[in-house]
């Protein structure tokens, strides 16, 4: 019997011990990749996509780019005040920035140009000295407007999966600049109000019945003799 148990356990020398410095610390704690459980993810809000799933086709603008008249909000906003329209427009798209950053930038760098080209001409006149400036202070303002603003715009079709339309958002912005910031407004307003929640149908609950306090005064006939009787058992005689 002894025998039978020692012959069952092999005892492992120096070196037959496995070297721990060939195993680094983590390395068997590595992921393991699995093609099945890879899945496809939309590269803009992160959904999970079916395998099924084909990128949609360049969808349509809800509205045309001198469609202008269709808001007259936007439109005098756009017409008067196109940096507040385009900052409201930016905050829309992502809600973490606030209207007024897109709003002072869009200030200085646009409007700030054309200010400085008119500031100039009124002041020292349009001559071959003062054209240089002039022509310097259109070109800043033309680039940043179709720069900057048509970053944005190209945001919002990636958001929307909408169509270069008429062309490229940057040449948009360049030539069609105030339709172009009114036809976005236009647009986000639109998608927004067709995700808005449709309101939920409010049940209220019947009202709490309460015991007045006259009926709960109130005892029956027999609930008083019986409190008599009951009084009367409790009496103790004199002695």
């Amino acid at each position: 019997m002894a025998e039978s148990n020692a012959s069952s356990y092999v005892k492992l020398t120096k070196d037959q011990d496995a070297p721990t410095e060939e195993i680094r610390p983590g390395e068997l704690n590595q992921p393991m990749r699995v093609p099945e459980l890879e899945v496809r993810k939309c590269a803009e809000c992160g959904q999970v996509l079916p395998e099924s799933y084909e990128p949609p086709a360049d969808e349509p603008w809800t509205t045309g780019i001198f469609g202008c008249a269709e808001d007259s909000e936007s439109c005098w906003t756009g017409l008067f005040c196109p940096c507040v329209l385009f900052g409201r427009n930016i905050e829309a798209l992502n809600e973490d920035v606030h209207w007024k950053q897109p709003c002072m930038c869009h200030a200085i760098c646009i409007e700030g140009g054309i200010a400085l080209a008119v500031a100039t001409a009124a002041l020292h006149g349009i001559d071959p000295r003062t054209s240089f400036l002039i022509g310097e202070g259109l070109l800043f303002g033309w680039w940043m407007c179709g720069i900057y603003t048509g970053l944005h715009r190209q945001s919002l079709q990636k958001k929307y999966h909408l169509k270069n339309a008429p062309y490229d958002p940057c040449a948009v912005h360049c030539c069609l600049h105030w339709c172009a910031i009114c036809q976005e407004h236009r647009e986000m307003k639109g998608r927004l109000s067709e995700n808005t929640v449709m309101p939920m149908t409010v049940i209220n609950p019947p009202a709490v019945q309460e015991m007045e306090m006259n009926e709960s005064k109130e005892a029956s006939p027999n609930e008083r003799n019986g409190a008599h009787n009951h009084e009367d058992d409790l009496e103790i005689e004199p002695l």
